[in-house]
């Protein structure tokens, strides 16, 4: 795995149809800048607007992965992503005068294939890794789908399928070295889908550029040439189709003897892509299409924003997420109102739990009440609401240079005495983020004992 950043030498373009538009369309792979990332840019909108190839502007994954920025909308993207990260590019401007890449022959080898060609440039540029060190799972029990991501040292693969059709059974590939194995082992794997799926796919307005030339079509019926003969002129396709001897329609020779499952390797490499970074962790992957690939990137993802920003705010690798210094980089607040020690764990724009130790020595204990030290309920809030300031670490651009205004505090709820020698922990969930404006669900606990819970709602200003 690569050190550096990476991009090409020279613009390269490629021409064909689109998948399921069906549209004529001519991609092309220009050098970017380093830390500029991957980006597709529709030369045929005026204005030409871009989108990002990043899991944050995925809007569908029901037969492919699509991108959308505003009105730029880039349908079935995996094959070039996986091209771009099997070749381990990091910057490059894709400029696309359709709404689809050109579907080729089904794989990612063409694109491959004209990046080769482009020329590789390495950038003066660090490469970034985000380094998987505690297991991440996904599943879909309904599906019989199981994800995995383990610790390594390198990026791996292991995938597994098991239909029921004869001409597939049980598959399994397992990629180790990115570098010697992708161009040759996985980039050549070609797109499939059963004969049953065709009728649908194309019912649903989809795979009008499809055909026997970019997909592998594997018989799954019991009524033989009669069945694929209905199907062929209720589409009224051109191709001649007949039942193959060994379950592939017309008997096209597979590239490799478990070509279906490298091409679902292929694919969940292009939706990986969209984490944001390379990772080094070892995926194990059973059953899984573009939903559950997309499902596990958002976590991935996740973690990646979480380690980003305890990597700027923290000074030491181990201990809690933010201590105390790293909680000061950040609040305005400072002695005897920063009323927050520790953030224990952060899912950004979504989830926080910080710590709270209440101590004898707090100030407000002299009047509240002598003799009966209790924390005032208004302090309880104040310190939740100091926790969901953190929550906005991703949300905002700069956050040591905002302010977070309390605007309003609903369904304020106490339910316990919070006493000196307590431990306070709060936990807040994100429910509304719009513009300069959220709205947060806070609860608070010593032990197992909710003793508080509020809405927050909060304005974002300058400091």
């Amino acid at each position: 795995m690569f050190e550096k950043q990476r991009t090409i030498k020279r613009a390269i373009s490629l021409e064909g149809i689109g998948l399921h538009t069906g549209n004529a369309s001519r991609i092309t792979f220009k050098p970017a800048s380093p830390d500029c990332g991957v980006k597709f840019i529709r030369t045929d909108i005026s204005g030409q607007p871009s989108v990002k190839a990043d899991i944050e502007h995925v809007v569908d994954i029901s037969r492919g992965t699509t991108l959308a920025n505003g009105e730029a909308l880039v349908y079935t993207v995996e094959h070039v992503l996986a091209a771009i990260s099997g070749l381990q590019i990091d910057n490059l401007d894709i400029e696309l005068d359709s709404n689809e890449p050109p579907v080729c022959d089904g794989s990612a080898l063409p694109f491959v294939d004209k990046l080769l060609e482009a020329g590789i440039e390495t950038q003066d540029a660090d490469r970034q890794y985000l380094v998987i060190d505690t297991p991440i799972s996904y599943s879909e029990p309904d599906r019989s789908v199981d994800m995995v991501v383990t610790p390594s040292d390198t990026f791996r693969i292991t995938f597994l399928i098991d239909y029921k059709s004869p001409a597939l059974g049980t598959q399994y590939t397992t990629l180790i070295d990115l570098d010697t194995e992708f161009v040759k082992d996985y980039a050549p794997a070609r797109t499939f889908c059963f004969l049953s799926e065709v009728e649908m796919l194309k019912n649903h307005g989809l795979i009008k550029g499809g055909g026997l030339q970019n997909a592998v079509v594997i018989y799954d019926s019991d009524l033989g040439q009669v069945e694929v003969d209905r199907i062929r002129n209720a589409l009224n396709l051109k191709d001649e189709a007949f039942v193959g001897k060994t379950g592939i329609i017309n008997d096209i020779p597979l590239r490799f003897y478990n070509e279906p499952v490298r091409h679902k390797a292929l694919d969940l490499i292009g939706d990986l892509f969209l984490i944001g970074v390379p990772i080094k962790g070892h995926i194990l992957a059973a059953r899984s299409g573009h939903k559950a690939n997309v499902a596990l990137v958002k976590m991935i993802r996740s973690l990646y924003e979480k380690k980003k920003i305890a990597g700027k705010y923290k000074k030491n690798s181990g201990g809690p997420f933010l201590d105390i210094e790293g909680i000061m980089k950040i609040m305005p607040h400072r002695y005897p109102f920063l009323l927050i020690d520790r953030v224990i764990d952060l899912e950004p724009e979504k989830r926080v739990v910080a710590i709270k130790n209440v101590t004898f020595n707090e100030p407000f204990f002299q009047g509240h009440f002598p003799g009966k030290p209790i924390m005032p309920g208004v302090l309880i809030m104040e310190a939740m609401a100091q926790a969901g300031g953190i929550l906005l670490l991703k949300a905002i651009p700069e956050p040591e240079k905002k302010l977070v205004y309390f605007m309003s505090m609903d369904k304020v709820k106490f339910r316990k005495l919070v006493v000196p020698g307590d431990t306070l922990r709060f936990e807040l969930e994100m429910l509304v983020f719009r513009r300069n404006t959220c709205k947060m669900k806070g609860m608070g606990y010593v032990g197992e004992n909710l003793v508080a819970e509020a809405e927050l709602m909060a304005m974002i200003v300058d400091r």
